[in-house]
């Protein structure tokens, strides 16, 4: 069991990082808001899962151990793949999950791409006693020391994915509709995705 990795981002991709762990690139599958927040160059620390398949060893990368280990227990209901729960944390956070799974809410789990209203009504019932109960207010926590608005933290997270300060200012504007449009603090994560849409349509 990797728990997790710890080093300077070598690389960055839209479906993950490639960390240097002692002269050895690790490849890290991660969730936008994940990446969103690391850069390269810059040291990081990534709490880790590892699903070992037949043919195949995928690390996944989350942003605390609390993901990580929700990551985990999503797992264990039936139909619920590696790819399904790195989906479900990529829109709720790990305490909006267990709001969602405590107070029976459909609408929550079928926001998530791949979950309908019969699969989320099953998830409720195998999830119930599994993810405990919620501990706050299910938002996520800034990043430690700043907290800057989410046209920078998009921008950032587009220039180290490669993009040209152009291209990211565009995509920051291609995307701002749906950021308005979001309740509350827009998820930054979701509009990391929108943007890179309309940036391999431009190409």
């Amino acid at each position: 069991m990797i728990a997790f990795v710890s080093g300077p981002i070598a690389a960055l991709n839209p479906d993950g990082a490639v960390v240097e762990v002692g002269g050895v690139g690790i490849a890290v599958q991660c969730a936008p808001a994940t990446l969103a927040a690391l850069r390269v160059g810059q040291p990081a620390r990534i709490a880790t899962s590892l699903v070992v398949r037949e043919d195949s060893l995928t690390l996944y990368g989350f942003a605390d151990d609390d993901e990580r280990q929700t990551f985990e227990l999503l797992q264990t209901a039936s139909g619920v793949g590696p790819r399904l729960a790195q989906a479900m944390l990529a829109v709720h956070s790990p305490d909006a999950l267990r709001q969602a799974v405590a107070a029976a809410d459909e609408k929550a789990l079928t926001a998530v791409p791949g979950i309908g209203k019969k699969g989320a009504q099953k998830l409720l019932i195998e999830l119930k006693d599994r993810l405990g109960a919620p501990v706050g207010t299910g938002a996520r926590p800034p990043a430690a020391g700043a907290a800057p608005g989410w046209r920078d933290q998009l921008h950032t997270a587009l220039i180290g994915l490669g993009y040209a300060t152009r291209e990211a200012d565009a995509a920051v504007e291609a995307v701002t509709p749906q950021a308005e449009a979001a309740e509350g603090v827009p998820p930054v994560g979701q509009l990391l995705k929108a943007a890179l849409q309309t940036l391999n349509r431009a190409r």
